[in-house]
């Protein structure tokens, strides 16, 4: 089947820029709660108050909006966390804040996990993308940091990486699985730990 791009499909008026994303709105609670095989086109346009029909003008399957829908969340969390985030002293201050964005972006959107899970079979291409764009922007931001002294120098990619793993399965515990612990304080621990790590204080 041929995939018509998302940019194809982008309407031009604001009006339809709205409904576009009062659907993806809508396809992100029906995949959240009954995940990708059970959701339906029916479902996501009963949810969004728009007749069946509309759905066809911005999107040609379930499929296509499911690939759109994980660009957009993908999208909506980089640009939440980097405005957040912006303005910070420094990368560790930057990262603190950026962790609490992140738990607190979770917390509003729960089935983020569900969705970006079932992506590495039903988009695999969009779910790489997702996870190698916020690599590639921590990357750089680290190199960023290291040439003005806040960081020391070091395999950059590597730790964005690590650093990722470190915060999914945070939010994972912290935000969709339990939210009763403060953000700020969930990013207060692993900003320490990305800081200073575990090894003894005598060897720091």
């Amino acid at each position: 089947m041929v995939q018509v791009s998302d940019s194809a499909r982008i309407p031009k008026t604001e009006r339809g820029r709205r409904t576009r994303d009062k659907l993806l709105e809508a396809a992100e609670i029906e995949f959240g709660e009954k995940g990708y095989h059970e959701a339906g086109i029916s479902g996501i346009t009963q949810r969004a108050g728009v007749a069946l029909g509309t759905f066809y003008t911005y999107f040609a399957s379930k499929e296509e909006i499911f690939r759109a829908l994980v660009r957009y969340m993908s999208r909506h969390i980089r640009e939440w966390v980097a405005e957040r985030a912006a303005g910070a002293p420094n990368r560790l201050e930057a990262e603190r804040r950026g962790i609490e964005a992140f738990i607190e972006f979770v917390r509003q959107h729960k089935s983020i996990y569900r969705i970006i899970s079932e992506a590495e079979f039903v988009a695999p291409g969009e779910y790489r993308d997702h996870y190698e764009g916020f690599a590639e922007g921590y990357r750089v931001n680290m190199k960023r940091a290291a040439a003005k002294g806040d960081i020391r120098e070091g395999d950059f990619e590597t730790w964005a990486w690590a650093i990722m793993g470190q915060v999914v399965f945070m939010g994972m515990r912290y935000a969709e699985w339990d939210d009763g612990r403060p953000a700020a304080e969930l990013a207060d621990v692993i900003t320490d730990l990305i800081a200073r790590g575990i090894g003894p204080e005598e060897r720091r």
